[in-house]
């Protein structure tokens, strides 16, 4: 692990959970955060450099680390997380943020204590 760990948040079209983590974590300096999506619609789609920059990737629901296993299964990924969190919010929302601030930090404080 780097000592600051790069951290990858990802959801469907990177609209509205990812980009809410990116938005409220990018000025952490606790570690490197970057989001993206894995539809082609995306704002910003996921990529092999992606992956390969993360040391850490949250996803929202399951069935998108069970894609990203499945399309990326000639890389070593790094460990994916899924953060149970649906697609009922809008960027921004107060119960989404808390939602991924309470989430996120409590998984970093297990993997690497920080």
């Amino acid at each position: 692990m780097t000592e600051r760990p790069n951290i990858l948040v990802v959801c469907g079209r990177n609209k509205k959970r990812s980009r809410t983590a990116e938005h409220i974590f990018k000025n952490d300096n606790r570690f490197n955060v970057r989001s993206a999506g894995l539809s082609p619609k995306s704002d910003r789609k996921i990529s092999e450099n992606d992956l390969n920059w993360a040391d850490l990737v949250f996803v929202m629901e399951t069935k998108q680390r069970a894609k990203i296993w499945d399309i990326y299964r000639h890389l070593e990924l790094p460990d994916i997380k899924v953060l149970n969190i649906p697609d009922d919010y809008e960027f921004m929302d107060d119960v989404l943020v808390e939602l991924l601030t309470e989430r996120i930090n409590d998984t970093l404080k297990i993997v690497y204590e920080i």
